[in-house]
């Protein structure tokens, strides 16, 4: 086997394993405190990956990296994954990955506000529309508004925080970071679920939600992620990143038989449009992009 057919199997892992993690947080949250939950996963994973690397022999962050470190750990695992957890107590798993699949949408957004150097395709715009329509249909509770505003946040500090970390010149391995990370976002969820007193004793959690954790840290965080650096590494970015098209897919299906979420044929086709729209968009900026760097004749 060459290694563009395993960098296209791991693909197929990414896409598959992380569109199923959306179920698995879905039906973590159920039962268990939604921060404490993301807490937990973040803890686990956190130490696993941190670990090894300092058996390895890495050493300990700068004052000046950690810094850095812990912006980092607030918006992609306290308000990212943090909220996102929160929201999924409230929205279907395929909704709220749909949310996250909009990342590209946010960022033209904020060139459209601030620079007005790009367009908002009206693909896109139909598909939130038709989607939105027909899951709060589906969704009676109170709660259904609050699922939504919670997934916009988490989308968005991930946009954020992805944007800063490209922009990062810290001299440090980027997969050692990620451990910090999750250990210094673990440190804060659980502050924050203390503070907010929305948290329970361990030995009150749910065997179930137990084993959804277990599925999290060790498909979610870590094989997933290992088989992500893989595909990044040895297929080219546009291809590398079809995972986040297929993630949505694969939870709303996945929803739909694990924890009985509705799936209908506007769902379906409001689903579809809006990743085409997201698509197109970026697509576009990056066809921009690359005529800025383009020699001039």
């Amino acid at each position: 086997m060459t290694t563009k057919q395993k960098a296209y199997i791991a693909l197929g892992i990414t896409s598959t394993v992380w569109g199923t993690t959306w179920v698995a947080s879905r039906m973590a949250v159920q039962d268990t405190p939604a921060l404490e939950v993301s807490a937990i996963r973040q803890g686990i994973a956190g130490i696993l990956f941190t670990g090894f690397f300092l058996i390895k022999g890495a050493a300990l962050p700068n004052w000046k990296q950690l810094k850095w470190l812990a912006l980092m750990a607030v918006l992609l695992f306290v308000s990212a994954n943090g909220f996102a957890s929160v929201g999924l107590k409230y929205i279907s798993s395929g909704l709220g990955a749909l949310i996250a699949a909009l990342y590209p949408l946010s960022v033209v957004m904020i060139e459209r506000i601030f620079f007005k150097n790009t367009k908002i395709t009206w693909y896109t715009l139909i598909g939130i529309v038709l989607v939105f329509y027909e899951n709060a249909f589906h969704h009676h509770s109170e709660g259904y508004i609050l699922g939504i505003v919670f997934s916009l946040i988490a989308m968005l500090s991930w946009s954020i925080g992805t944007i800063l970390i490209a922009r990062n010149k810290l001299k440090i391995n980027p997969y050692y970071a990620t451990g910090w990370q999750m250990l210094l976002g673990s440190m804060m969820l659980f502050a924050l679920a203390f503070i907010t007193g929305d948290s329970i004793a361990f030995n009150q959690i749910d065997p179930r939600t137990w084993f959804s954790i277990s599925y999290l840290v060790g498909m979610g965080s870590i094989f997933a992620f290992v088989a992500f650096i893989y595909t990044m590494k040895h297929l080219e970015a546009p291809v590398a990143a079809l995972y986040a098209y297929i993630n949505p897919i694969v939870a709303i299906l996945v929803g739909s038989v694990m924890v009985q979420e509705p799936l209908t044929i506007n769902i379906i086709i409001g689903s579809a449009i809006t990743l085409m729209g997201v698509y197109i968009v970026n697509h576009s900026l990056k066809k921009q992009q690359n005529a800025l760097i383009e020699p001039i004749d």
